[in-house]
């Protein structure tokens, strides 16, 4: 029991021990505890169990998506879900590990009740429960999971890492990016000494037509070419080229995009469903898919601090209010950079085009010197007519002060747009929440159907 705790706190996998958390002992000394707890359990209740057939403690793994959980947060559930399991009568601490590419509790709690006066008894189904429980509080933390766990050959389920591949080989792409970096820190003399170094890592090497040159990633198919629109940038040949002659710094690995929150959906109106003819099977899928929508709304109110129905209500018409005035302001300024760009078009073609008309006008208005230039007298009255519907009569500004006004515009629709579309999701997930809550009180009637509709 101290080698399996010991292995749980290893202060390498849990942030040197902050990532600790405990009930009804200290984790320091829980292996010492748990057997204290037996000694007394003996003496109150008079009874012992052979020694090799007592179990000490038991241990739950919990594992979570990468990349959608803090280890705090993690650590925080671990807790949760071991009080729920133990109801609070065992004692328990929660490790929660972050070496590998999934964060993961490690919990571990005693046998013995803290009253010492029975035992936890372990059940037929007892893992199929505590993976509900586990489902039921990450679903409630707005947390993803297994909703098909996969069964080996020996009928247990599979270890979350394989389950999930985050046991396997990187994609080729980011295999092959790592791989040039390393033959690159290296100090390659020439590029041909580059290509050895990625031979010599068991990459193939391939030369193409045009030289175009590719590599074949150890179990894949279809070679890789070496140019920055497959790769991403800095790993154009020209590029690696220039990092072996120390013109410039290595390529930086792209850093993938975190993983975006969930997004509240309506819930799904099951009996509605029924009477249009879904059967069974699409009732249970409605009502674990209700659930998942129920727990977001759960988490959205929560992060927003909302805990009455007005302060939903308020939220959701603010960002109602807030998209619209959004898309308002949008508009405007779409509008003005389009008359800005039209004018400095008109004011261009009007430059162009002024000479060929004063030597019209110097030629009395010439029949043959309209046919001659006729295309370029229609622009310039063209744009003439343009400048003059544009302006409304004020003075023509300068190209200078039109080139400014266009770019101070262009920067403004650009923090709008970007603006624009937060509001628009904050919205969706405001109205989205509302219904649902809506929906869960009996309070959706006609009228806010409509509403919902518009």
């Amino acid at each position: 029991m101290k080698e399996r705790f010991d292995y749980g706190q290893n202060p390498d996998k849990t942030e040197g021990g902050e990532l600790i958390s405990s009930y009804g002992c200290d984790h320091m000394t829980a292996d010492a505890e748990f057997l204290l707890s037996k000694a007394k359990y003996k003496a109150v209740t008079g009874r012992e169990q052979r020694r090799d057939a007592d179990v000490l403690c038991y241990q739950i793994r919990q594992s979570f998506k990468p990349g959608e959980i803090t280890p705090e947060e993690a650590n925080h559930i671990g807790y949760e879900t071991a009080m729920r399991w133990t109801k609070g009568k065992y004692a328990f601490f929660v490790a929660t590990h972050t070496d590998k590419a999934h964060i993961h509790n490690h919990i571990y709690y005693n046998s013995t009740s803290l009253d010492c006066t029975r035992k936890f008894r372990d059940f037929i189904g007892s893992g199929r429960a505590v993976r509900r429980l586990s489902d039921r509080i990450c679903l409630e933390n707005d947390l993803s999971v297994i909703t098909n766990p996969k069964l080996h050959s020996k009928g247990r389920f599979l270890h979350y890492g394989a389950w999930l591949g985050t046991e396997r080989q990187p994609p080729y792409k980011e295999q092959l990016r790592l791989a040039i970096n390393e033959a690159l820190a290296k100090r390659p003399a020439d590029f041909d000494d580059f290509l050895r170094l990625m031979e010599a890592s068991g990459f193939t090497v391939k030369h193409g037509r045009g030289g175009v040159i590719s590599f074949l990633v150890p179990g894949q198919e279809r070679a890789t070419r070496l140019r920055a629109t497959t790769l991403g940038d800095g790993y154009d040949p020209e590029d690696i080229k220039a990092v072996i002659a120390g013109e410039r710094p290595l390529p930086e690995q792209p850093v993938p995009a975190p993983a975006a929150p969930r997004r509240v959906n309506l819930i799904v109106d099951i009996q509605e469903r029924l009477r249009s003819g879904k059967g069974a099977a699409h009732a249970r899928w409605a009502k674990v898919y209700n659930l998942k929508q129920m727990a977001a709304a759960l988490q959205f109110m929560q992060e927003q601090n909302i805990t009455e129905y007005d302060q939903l209500s308020a939220k959701a018409e603010n960002a109602v209010s807030r998209f619209h005035t959004l898309t308002e302001q949008l508009r405007r300024t779409e509008a003005d950079l389009s008359v800005t760009s039209e004018l400095m078009g008109a004011v261009v073609r009007y430059a162009k085009t002024r000479p060929v008309f004063d030597g019209y006008k110097a030629t009395k208005y010439s029949r043959k010197y309209l046919a001659e230039h006729e295309a370029e007298l229609a622009d310039y009255r063209a744009a003439k007519a343009t400048m003059g519907e544009l302006l409304g009569g004020e003075k023509l500004p300068k190209m200078a002060e039109l080139k400014e006004k266009r770019r101070q515009l262009a920067a403004q629709k650009k923090a709008l747009y970007t603006e624009y579309r937060s509001a628009q999701e904050e919205m969706r997930q405001a109205v989205a929440v509302k219904a649902n809550i809506d929906h869960l009180l009996g309070v959706t009637d006609g009228q806010r159907k409509k509403e919902q509709e518009r």
